[in-house]
């Protein structure tokens, strides 16, 4: 016997949906992060005297520290799981209905990469910009013994936030917000607020610079359908960020607090 189609589901179906997927993750985030900033805002230091680290060290024991970093950023997966789930079991049961999949790798990584460069090096210009105005926090991208693994965990942590925040901002909320007939704009400015929320803990600097970053990636997303270039060109300002920390802080020191 051939199964029964589909019903559409209802709209409070889908807001209940939507909001079990950003309790499990970037909803989440940004409650924290609006908690954080307000914290740091109350503080008797200004921002630009306060500190956030990114990659932080789980253990002084160089095995268990590995260990809990691979757990956390296995388990961080967990919701893009969850939502490839969701809109797998959806009418059109195939996540090429957001673009991701492996049709045209060269364009993909192509685009992928150009975007990294147009987005990253104005970035840095926003964050040092923050730093100087005193609206951004002193971000430390990894604070990790060096050890063989490292490296690895650390591209592998960029690859987390890029499969995270695209698959779901990008992926996931323009396919749900869209079944519940928001407009194009709509959706843009919403989740690009949503980005910049969770990353408020780093500072206003911080907030601004990802709201943009949503913006350029909802309109591109918008145009082409595509999330896995947005995903690359993320992972790869991550990974660029976060592995080559340790080269600026000694190349910049003034830039990141350090003293002589």
């Amino acid at each position: 016997m051939s199964s029964a189609p589909a019903l559409p589901q209802s709209r409070g179906r889908l807001w209940t949906e939507i909001s079990i997927v950003l309790a499990l993750s970037l909803g989440a985030s940004a409650i924290y992060s609006i908690v954080s900033i307000t914290n740091r805002l109350t503080r008797t230091e200004s921002l630009s005297q306060q500190t956030a680290t990114l990659n932080s060290s789980l253990s002084t024991r160089p095995t268990f520290d590995l260990i809990y970093q691979l757990l956390g950023i296995t388990f961080d997966l967990a919701p893009v799981a969850l939502v490839a789930f969701l809109l797998w079991s959806a009418t059109t049961p195939r996540l090429s209905r957001l673009g991701i999949d492996f049709t045209r790798p060269t364009r993909d990584g192509l685009t992928g990469i150009a975007l990294a460069l147009a987005i990253g090096i104005p970035g840095i210009a926003v964050y040092l910009a923050g730093r100087a105005l005193g609206i951004t926090v002193n971000v430390v991208p990894a604070a990790l013994d060096q050890y063989w693994w490292t490296v690895p965990v650390l591209l592998l942590s960029a690859l987390r936030a890029g499969i995270t925040e695209e698959v779901i901002v990008i992926g996931y909320l323009y396919a749900r917000l869209g079944d519940l007939g928001w407009s194009r704009w709509q959706i843009i400015i919403s989740t690009a607020i949503l980005r910049g929320s969770y990353h408020l803990y780093q500072g206003i600097g911080a907030f601004v610079g990802n709201v943009a970053m949503g913006l350029l990636f909802g309109w591109l997303y918008t145009r082409y359908r595509r999330v896995l270039p947005l995903v690359i060109a993320h992972t790869l300002i991550d990974a660029a960020i976060f592995v080559g920390y340790g080269w600026a802080l000694g190349a910049f020191p003034a830039l990141f607090g350090a003293t002589e």
